[in-house]
């Protein structure tokens, strides 16, 4: 079972325990090694999904972080228009 903070992040739609779907994959020797190590009193298959989840999570962190610096990206360059817009509001309003 992942941590609880995980838990509670984790959308309820992938903490659904009653429906498995079987599926068979390769995994190379050291993943089964590191899964079989670190797996404790749970079954290799829980400790194979819950490094998927946290592998999901991870990706979809770094997906956001690239969305946002893309975001900010344009931020630096619209700043200089944004500065003039509110220099020409100012004076506007300074005639007022």
């Amino acid at each position: 079972m992942l941590s609880p903070l995980l838990d509670k992040m984790m959308p309820s739609s992938y903490r659904m325990k009653a429906m498995r779907i079987p599926k068979s994959f390769t995994i190379e020797p050291e993943l089964s090694n590191y899964v079989d190590e670190t797996k404790g009193k749970r079954s290799a298959s829980e400790r194979v999904n819950e490094l998927l989840r946290l592998a999901m999570i991870q990706e979809q962190y770094e997906r956001l972080g690239a969305e946002a610096a893309e975001f900010f990206a344009g931020a630096h360059s619209d700043r200089a228009e944004a500065k003039e817009f509110q220099k020409a509001s100012l004076r506007t309003l300074g005639r007022d």
